[in-house]
């Protein structure tokens, strides 16, 4: 199979190429800006995805079985501080990509967020009605709808949680934050009263190469990890897993936190309409843990500690 995947050097997207190449699958990787090679990659293309007939040429010139979308502005501070930039990848692009599929053929896997939800309800299902709160929720709930209005036959939506896992870089996942904060000796506050449900990029990807297999599963699916944490039970589990010491963090509340950016209390999906399908099954955060290394420009200050 030939895949198409954006965002190829990201987080979700660099580990989707491992696993896809595991899987004797053909992949074409667009990213904005990174030249290394990517494992995984056959062929890497540096391309603004904000140039639409750049974009639709050479996805159209590739002819892909599946097209993965994994390119998104996600962090929601970053979506307020540049509303254009954000539309253009959060929005904008998926439209594209779906006309695209609609017009191939193609299977289409576009990713998602729990944050289309607010925070309110004891758990999520797929059905449950969107009420977002911030700007990226927004951005990420008219994409689904995007997508759905152009290519209903070829998409597959999965709405996704906070992700641990190992980037590229070494800077953008969970516990990679975490270790560029507590390098420069800064004691991380961690709130007790904000719950989400962290699942690895590693097993995500799995999720989303098997539904590229998988022409039969379209429409709208939660994945996330087994477990609902505290933002500090994750810090410290992080902290016990790599033997670093507990004083690195501190409890706090989003009741003392004043910030611009609104903050769902609590962000819990049912799975159940995925698990029940797939071979893949969610981990729990242990599981999750044994899959982490020591982020490569925090290695120095690790091996010192």
């Amino acid at each position: 199979m030939k895949i198409l995947l954006t965002g190829a050097s990201g987080l979700v997207g660099s580990n989707v190429a491992k696993v896809a190449s595991r899987r004797r699958h053909e992949v074409l990787g667009i990213a904005s800006s990174w030249s290394e090679d990517i494992p995984g990659v056959n062929h890497l293309h540096r391309l603004d995805l904000q140039d639409e007939n750049e974009t639709t040429a050479l996805i159209l010139a590739y002819f892909p079985d599946a097209i993965v979308n994994a390119a998104a502005i996600s962090n929601p501070s970053a979506c307020e501080k540049d509303p254009v930039l954000s539309r253009a990848i959060n929005v904008t692009l998926p439209e594209v990509l779906a006309k695209i599929s609609h017009h191939l053929g193609a299977r289409l896997i576009h990713l998602s967020s729990e944050q289309v939800f607010d925070g309110k309800n004891e758990f999520y299902h797929p059905s449950d009605p969107v009420c977002p709160i911030n700007l990226y929720g927004q951005q990420k709930v008219v994409s689904e709808q995007q997508v759905e209005n152009f290519a209903p036959e070829t998409t597959t939506i999965i709405r996704v949680p906070l992700l641990s896992g190992n980037s590229l870089t070494g800077q953008h996942s969970l516990h990679e934050k975490l270790f560029a904060q507590w390098s420069t000796g800064e004691k991380t506050p961690l709130f007790a009263d904000e719950f989400r449900q962290p699942c690895s990029a590693e097993n995500l990807s799995e999720v989303i190469v098997e539904l590229c297999e998988r022409v039969d599963l379209t429409g709208k699916f939660h994945w996330a990890g087994r477990e609902t944490l505290s933002r500090f039970e994750i810090g410290t589990q992080i902290l016990n897993h790599f033997k670093l010491p507990e004083t690195l963090i501190e409890k706090s509340s989003q009741k003392t936190v004043s910030e611009t950016t609104p903050r769902q209390a609590k962000l819990s999906l049912k799975c159940d309409a995925l698990t029940q399908k797939l071979k893949t099954s969610p981990q729990t955060f242990s599981e999750q843990l044994e899959l982490l290394n020591v982020p490569k420009p925090f290695q120095s200050w690790y091996h010192s500690t």
